[in-house]
């Protein structure tokens, strides 16, 4: 983690987690860093100009009550916990809103009642990661001038980040490296609490004739040698799952879930204590941090005299040496078949890895194929050093931790085009039943050793019960749950590879009566049709492209409000959702050629690479509906 904040570094000030009924019910504070921030205070208060604010920076600490009562403020002043993120008629002047920038949903400010601080309570950055039923507030130490220049953003007249402008967020964040390890801190946190933390997918081969299977920190799976080291890990890590960055018109959530498991206190004490001792963020691997509270040391556990242990690795390896790396790739997409609106793909990869090797040695490779795979976004492990990037070429070397890591993340365009094309159709022939046609082209232009080893395609319904559906599909099979359509093209074991295919699935699905699905506020569908001039019902006897207007206009008006955790499903029956997976080689054309792993020392280990990629929010907009969209820049 690089520099930033009061004396360079990263620290942290201050943890809180809130519960889904917004009370504290977990804290950490860490005196060391704010003793650090009391003392920059004053030393900036002493020299405020007449070009400053007239207040001074907020310095006071709230209490858990304190902060409790501003988070309940913010969400009821910004529409929900994360808030609006551009400036629209509801924001005030001092809100995040008001900044006009969206990274306002996730680095928010807080403004604290103190009557000893006057009105100068502004508590910011705080990093908002919400996982599960849980907000998690972190703290990052930065300076108190880059304090009022987010507080002068908040009193701007003008919105958004203009071209040229003196001051802008982005600006202002990229002045602080702090801000991505609060990040980093927020997520391992929210793992812990939402038991979500777990191991990076690695996958390794039995023999050249074995497809993979996936290797786990916690047991062998059957393979000689997978599980044989020091020391055993007591817990797994963090998320296998890409981050992303989401594609316009995909499905986005907004609010914490509602029920959770019971929160650890003890477990996220230790994690803390361990592994951000006095505010520092040293290691956030969670499973580093309990093997060594479960296994402690031993005088065979220290290395030697003349080599330096990173924390990163706190027990060597001993056993059979090999190198396993596996890029997994997630796919975004948002598909209109619409000639105005372009289609938007993307691609989320990380290389894990897994090195069993003995001593602490270094590896290195080189990254190739980066112009190739169109990358946008280039992340790495503490542990790696990089050079400076060449045309179409990237050095990498790093000291391995122990067991299963994310060595790098990426952003990327899909090389091979979309796996899945083509349109998705659904319309309201009547109050309670819609007819829908989807027309689908599968693995165009792909060829072998890409396998596709499963495809599903997703109807959901979430504000209408489904009592029957009517259609055959051209190839796979289908079934109903209650508030969806699921086809099952490609199913498990029968893969899809070295060929294209066409699918077609035209139906009909009728949904149970409206009227009883509705809130009690809303008024009777049936009964405003009734209240309709005769002409329309003659009219629409004869058209019946008015008649689905004038059906839809009559549902969009008796639907309840949005839920945040469905919004753009506001009409029920907007969008269909692909699930896949692919074997064989990676979308974005990102690689690593085995035969070009370097070890030092040199050793003799077999090097492994394999390829996982599945699908993210892959959606097919329906053409006949409306869709969310972002406005192409005109040239």
């Amino acid at each position: 983690m690089s520099g930033g904040g009061v004396g360079g570094g990263c620290s942290i000030r201050a943890i809180w987690i809130l519960n889904s009924l917004d009370a504290v019910v977990f804290s950490r504070r860490f005196p060391v860093v704010e003793k650090r921030w009391r003392t920059a205070c004053r030393s900036e208060n002493e020299k405020v100009t007449e070009n400053s604010l007239s207040y001074s920076v907020f310095s006071l600490f709230p209490s858990d009550s304190e902060l409790a009562a501003a988070f309940v403020e913010r969400k009821q002043r910004e529409g929900s916990a994360r808030g609006f993120g551009i400036r629209v008629s509801q924001s005030s002047v001092g809100s995040d809103s008001w900044v006009d920038d969206p990274i306002t949903r996730h680095i928010i400010g807080l403004y604290i009642k103190k009557e000893e601080e006057g009105d100068n309570n502004l508590l910011w950055p705080l990093i908002l990661h919400i996982k599960g039923s849980y907000c998690i507030l972190v703290l990052p130490l930065v300076e108190p001038r880059h304090v009022k220049a987010y507080a002068r953003l908040c009193q701007r007249s003008d919105c958004g980040n203009a071209v040229g402008a003196d001051e802008s967020l982005s600006s202002l964040l990229l002045d602080l490296p702090s801000i991505t390890g609060a990040f980093m801190v927020a997520h391992a946190i929210g793992d812990i609490v939402a038991g979500d933390a777990v191991e990076p997918e690695v996958l390794v081969s039995a023999s050249p004739s074995v497809g993979g299977l996936l290797d786990s920190l916690t047991g062998s799976i059957g393979i000689s040698g997978i599980s044989s080291r020091a020391k055993p890990v007591a817990a797994p890590v963090a998320s296998s799952i890409p981050s992303s960055t989401a594609v316009t018109g995909a499905v986005a959530v907004d609010a914490p879930k509602i029920g959770s498991r019971p929160l650890d206190k003890d477990a996220l004490r230790t994690f803390i204590s361990s592994s951000m001792p006095f505010g520092t963020p040293l290691d956030l691997s969670y499973s580093n941090i309990s093997a060594i509270k479960v296994n402690g040391f031993s005088s065979s556990d220290l290395p030697p005299a003349d080599l330096k242990q990173p924390a990163w690795k706190p027990y060597l390896y001993k056993g059979k040496q090999r190198m396993l790396f596996t890029i997994h790739e997630t796919v975004h997409a948002a598909m209109y078949d619409r000639d105005e609106i372009p289609d938007n793909i993307s691609v989320s990869g990380q290389i894990n890895c897994r090195a069993e090797l003995e001593g602490l040695p270094d590896v290195s490779f080189p990254l190739t194929g980066l112009n190739a795979a169109h990358v946008e976004v280039l992340s790495f492990h503490p542990c790696a050093q990089v050079s400076e990037r060449g045309v179409d070429k990237q050095a990498v070397m790093f000291s391995p931790p122990l067991g299963n890591f994310i060595l790098l993340r990426y952003q990327a365009s899909c090389g091979h085009g979309p796996p899945i094309k083509g349109f998705y159709q659904l319309s309201m022939v009547s109050e309670d039943k819609g007819a829908f046609l989807f027309k689908l082209r599968l693995m165009e232009g792909y060829k072998s050793p890409l396998t596709m080893e499963f495809c599903t395609v997703s109807m959901p319904f979430p504000r209408r019960r489904v009592v029957s559906f009517d259609g055959t599909p051209s190839i796979g099979t289908v079934s109903t749950t209650e508030h969806s359509v699921e086809w099952k093209i490609v199913s498990s074991g029968r893969g899809l590879s070295g060929k294209s295919i066409e699918a077609t699935f035209p139906g009909t699905v009728n949904f149970a009566p409206w009227q009883t699905q509705r809130l009690p506020s809303s008024r009777s569908f049936l009964g405003s049709i009734a209240d309709e001039d005769s002409d329309v019902e003659t009219e629409n006897s004869n058209n019946m492209v008015n008649m689905e207007e004038f059906i839809m206009e009559k549902l969009i008006n008796d639907l309840p409000p949005v839920d945040l955790e469905e919004p753009f499903c506001w009409q029920a029956y907007n969008y269909a959702k692909v699930s896949f997976k692919i074997a064989g080689a990676s979308l974005s054309g990102m690689s690593v050629d085995p035969k070009s792993v370097s070890i030092y020392p040199a050793v003799k280990a077999p090097v492994e690479f394999s390829t996982q990629v599945t699908s993210g929010d892959y959606i097919l907009w329906n053409t006949l509906g409306k869709c969310p969209s972002a406005a192409a820049e005109k040239v």
